[in-house]
């Protein structure tokens, strides 16, 4: 269910063109809500959106109202829901919207990368390539065993995987800016690569369209190996 709400989600923020921080942040508090507090189902969806909400709120120059999640969900829930479900979120967060996301991380890290030779044209199919492994984290609930820094580095690890197969992904550099060696990615490397290559049969598709677009390079759509050579887990030295 879970799954199929943050699906349901990156549908949504498309459809208000919300940045992709504010959709990191809504998947944040829906973990951290469920942390602390068991939900019917049909209060899940009512969560979501609130939780969009408040993100919204901490992100957008024009957030949504709380009559658009409304309408956005066919009227499943009265605007007095969607203000109750905010206050009991807020108190659950203890008022703490702003934490970083792997989205976060993963900024800092395609900056690092960038000051790298590599080619611009390159760089930028990197960029989204590493976007759109991030994004198929949310899904996975298996990854909030994770921290956001380590999905936003396994995630670059992939993303130059994918695009350079005979290249070692991971170099001094990367491992310095991320505090990350290669064999403490091993776990997180090969649990997105297998979402990736959706070995878990996932019907979730929101993000898979939506970097099939030209717009993201069309990067959800880029072939990638199969596996990934036990060698590149070795750490690298200076």
């Amino acid at each position: 269910m879970r799954e199929i709400l943050v699906d349901w989600l990156v549908e949504v923020a498309e459809e208000y063109r919300l940045v992709s921080d504010t959709l990191f942040l809504t998947v944040s508090y829906i973990d951290r809500f469920l942390s602390y507090r068991c939900l019917s189902r049909n209060k899940l969806q009512l969560l979501g959106v609130c939780s969009m909400l408040i993100a919204s709120k901490n992100e957008e120059i024009s957030p949504p109202h709380a009559e658009d999640f409304c309408y956005i969900t066919d009227n499943t829930y009265t605007k007095d829901e969607v203000v109750q479900m905010e206050g009991d979120l807020l108190k659950i967060l203890d008022s703490e919207v702003s934490t970083p996301t792997s989205k976060t991380f993963l900024r800092i890290f395609i900056r690092a990368v960038q000051e790298d030779d590599m080619p611009q044209p390159s760089c930028s199919s990197l960029e989204f390539l590493s976007w759109f492994l991030v994004e198929l984290s949310l899904l996975d609930y298996s990854c909030l065993r994770f921290l956001p820094s380590m999905v936003a580095a396994s995630a670059i690890f992939i993303a130059k995987f994918t695009l350079e197969p005979e290249k070692h992904p991971w170099g001094m550099k990367m491992q310095r800016c991320s505090g990350y060696t290669t064999s403490e990615l091993e776990d997180c490397v090969l649990t997105m690569h297998e979402l990736q290559l959706n070995r878990r049969g996932s019907s979730s598709k929101a993000i898979r369209e939506k970097y099939s677009q030209h717009k993201f390079k069309s990067v959800a759509a880029l072939p990638c190996p199969s596996e990934i050579p036990v060698s590149y887990f070795e750490d690298v030295d200076e």
